[in-house]
This record gives structure tokens, sequence and C-alpha cells, in this order.
């Protein structure tokens, strides 16, 4: 359980804070001058940290993820952020470091009065876990797409991660209580025009911000939408036979980036890309090189403006 900070401590943590990073004093003078160990002084700085009241970055122009981020940035005029991680790390832990990255580049975009779009999975599950909490007044979080299916109504997984995103920064949690995909797209036509589900639709066209990672068949830490019985046997062969990469937020394309012509897509959930295209702050957070062409996919969709990328997949983007 993670510990609550008193106004006092608050206070306390951001003294020493200020002292040890910004004045350059040693904890012993920080000890002295708050008149207490220095034990109690480094617990401060690791809360200072924890609770984001400290955000330690290292920027170096030599060293070779900032070479990466600029080459993506010339490649497809994205701002792209490159999170070292070794080659002999597992998916899981690539996963982790990626997550954190993306938590806390999240804690700068997200300000006061922010509508922020999510799209449920693996991936924003993980940086779901790892956000720095950071009171925002007026933050609207809302999910990007239906989440139910034959074998669960998806609601309580989907429900969780936007959960978390709206406890971090104290804001409101609008769910979308449909399913990932429906049966007949004639029964989504009609449910879009229900006022419950107008509502939400009405949310999304106002968004600021999005947060997304492309899903992919063949991933090693599978995709949710393929590895929760979203799609039967006959629609992954539909979507092999049509040339799919990946999808993002239910809704697939192929590595050029198009969309024409994928029969589920018209049965999917989430937003249509040009409404994607729409909103001005677009975070894309993926790790695994195996799931290159599906990112090649979305960047040629241009439905990217942040990347948060693993060392290795930036790699094979740009060789």
């Amino acid at each position: 359980m993670e510990e609550t900070l008193d106004p006092d401590d608050v206070r306390r943590a951001l003294t020493a804070a200020h002292l040890y990073y910004v004045q350059d004093r040693t904890m012993e003078a920080i000890a002295r001058e708050l008149g207490t160990s220095r034990s109690t002084v480094s617990r401060l700085l690791s809360r200072a940290r924890a609770t984001g009241i400290v955000d330690i970055r290292i920027r170096s122009p030599f060293a070779a993820p900032q070479l990466l981020e600029q080459d993506l940035a010339d490649r497809y005029g994205i701002t792209a952020h490159v999170v070292p991680v070794p080659d002999d790390a597992s998916d899981v832990e690539r996963l982790e470091r990626v997550a954190t990255a993306a938590a806390h580049l999240l804690g700068d975009l997200i300000v006061a009065d922010t509508t922020v779009g999510i799209a449920w999975g693996s991936t924003t599950a993980a940086v779901s876990r790892r956000l720095v909490p950071k009171a925002v007044h007026g933050t609207t979080f809302v999910q990007l797409n239906g989440s139910g299916n034959t074998r669960t109504t998806g609601l309580l997984y989907a429900s969780d991660i936007l959960s978390r995103f709206a406890e971090a920064y104290g804001g409101s949690a609008q769910q979308f209580p449909v399913p990932a995909f429906f049966d007949d797209p004639r029964t989504k036509h009609a449910m879009w025009r229900e006022r419950s589900t107008t509502r939400i639709l009405t949310i999304q066209a106002a968004m600021d911000l999005v947060v997304f990672s492309v899903g992919a068949a063949d991933s090693r830490v599978p995709s949710h939408v393929y590895s929760g019985g979203y799609l039967e046997p006959e629609e992954l062969a539909a979507l092999d036979r049509e040339g799919v990469v990946g999808d993002v937020a239910t809704v697939f394309y192929r590595l050029d980036g198009s969309t024409r012509g994928i029969e589920l897509n018209d049965r999917a959930t989430g937003p249509r890309f040009d409404v994607l295209r729409r909103v001005p702050s677009r975070v894309c957070v993926v790790s695994g090189v195996d799931k290159r062409d599906s990112l090649r996919g979305a960047l040629a969709a241009r439905l990217v403006t942040e990347l948060v990328v693993d060392e290795a997949t930036a790699r094979a983007l740009t060789g």
C-alpha cells in the first residue's frame, strides 16, 4: 500500500528536495538545518521522488537513445522517447521499463482541464500501475473502445485501467459499456444513436490527449484483444487475408496505415482514425521488436505524435 503524506511531511520533503537538488547541500547539512537525522533526510528525498515532487531526467546528446530519438523525429515527424533496455532483458522487464517512462511523460502532459482518452490493453495496464500521483484540476479520462465479448463484459479489466488514471490525477472516469465488437454493424449504428452512447462519443470528440499502444497478433507479450477471447479463428484468418498488421483501440490497419475494406472495423467500437488524428497529443507506448510492423502501420496512419519505445524496437524502426 502506498504511503500517504500529510501536509507537514509534504513540506519537509519539498524543503529537503530543494536543498539537495537545487542548492546542492549535503544530506548532513540538510539534517542539521531540519533538526533531524541523515536517514530521515534520505527517506524524505525518496518520498519526494516517489510522489513526483522530484522528477529526475538524464539527457546526453551523445547517448544512443538520443540519437535514435532524433532519427525517429526526422523520419516520422514525431517526438520520440527511447528507453534504454538491455538486449538480454526479458519481455516483461522491457515492458516494465517502457511503461515507467511513459508514466513519467504523462505527468508532464496531463495538465488542468485535460480530457484524456485511454485505450485498454496490456501496455496501458502496465502504464496505469506506474503513474506518479499528481492532483490536476478538471481532468477527465474516457475509455476509447468497448471491452465486452461473448465470454465477459470486460468492464472490470477496462475499469481498473481507467480508474488508476483517474485516481492518480484526481479526475473523473467515463466508461464505455459496449462490446469491443458488435456482431452486426447495424446494431452498432443503432447503438451509436442512443443518448448514453452519444454522451461518450461527445467526450471523445473533445479529447486533448490519447494514450494507446498497438496490438499485434504475434506479440510475445500478448495484445489483449488477441488473447482475451475477442476474435474468433475465422476473424483472425480474415484479418490475415486483408494484410492486417495491428490495431489501435480495436480498429485494424495494414502496414501502409490503410483501413479501407477491413470488414471487422465496421463492427469495432474504437474511434475512427480521422477522429484520433484530430486529437492534439497522441501518445503511443510500444514495447517489443515483434510489434515493429504494427508500429510502422500506426506511424504510416499518422496516429502518433509522441512515441515511447524501447531501444531495440527503435533500432528496428530506423535500421
